[in-house]
């Protein structure tokens, strides 16, 4: 796919990560979340899906959808058995610009993603280490999703160690 038909953040983060020598490459646009800059995606055997945070009016955080379509039209959570590997979610505010790589079992495991067809959200609020979280519930979710971030400010310069890390390359 040619950078030029995806959201921009998804063309930035993955120049950043091809840079790693990942075998990183750009695959199909979901239509169905095209808003969100949804894209499937490989890095290396891992199948991943890309999404791009947007802010909400009244609220810290950035808004992402995970879900996709059932075979009867309506929308599901993904579930665990989905072929999805890493989640990655672009995230920009201001000149701030980074991006979580949620692996499927940090998902499952914050029920985010559904097991046997329990469970599972269609959506949910990331808080990048930037965000000043006041509430509890987002204090406690800006900490586990910490884990899982890479800053990558203006793409010149990141942690390549962390990146292979977030990616299971080290």
């Amino acid at each position: 796919m040619a950078a030029g038909l995806v959201h921009p953040d998804v063309a930035v983060v993955s120049r950043v990560l091809g840079g790693l020598g990942a075998g990183f490459s750009l695959g199909a646009a979901e239509v169905d979340n095209a808003e969100y800059g949804a894209v499937l995606s490989q890095v290396g055997r891992l199948s991943v899906r890309f999404r791009v945070g947007k802010p909400t009016p009244k609220k810290v955080g950035l808004f992402v959808t995970v879900w996709s379509r059932a075979p009867d039209g309506s929308t599901k959570p993904f579930t665990a058995e989905d072929t999805i590997d890493i989640l990655l979610v672009s995230v920009r505010e201001g000149s701030r610009f980074g991006v979580f790589a949620f692996p499927k079992a940090a998902l499952v495991g914050q029920g985010i993603v559904s097991v046997g067809g329990v469970g599972g959200k269609r959506g949910f609020r990331v808080y990048p280490p930037w965000s000043a979280t006041a509430n509890p519930q987002a204090r406690q979710s800006q900490r586990w999703q910490g884990d899982y971030f890479l800053d990558i400010g203006d793409g010149s310069a990141f942690d390549a160690r962390q990146a292979r890390r977030l990616l299971a390359m080290e």
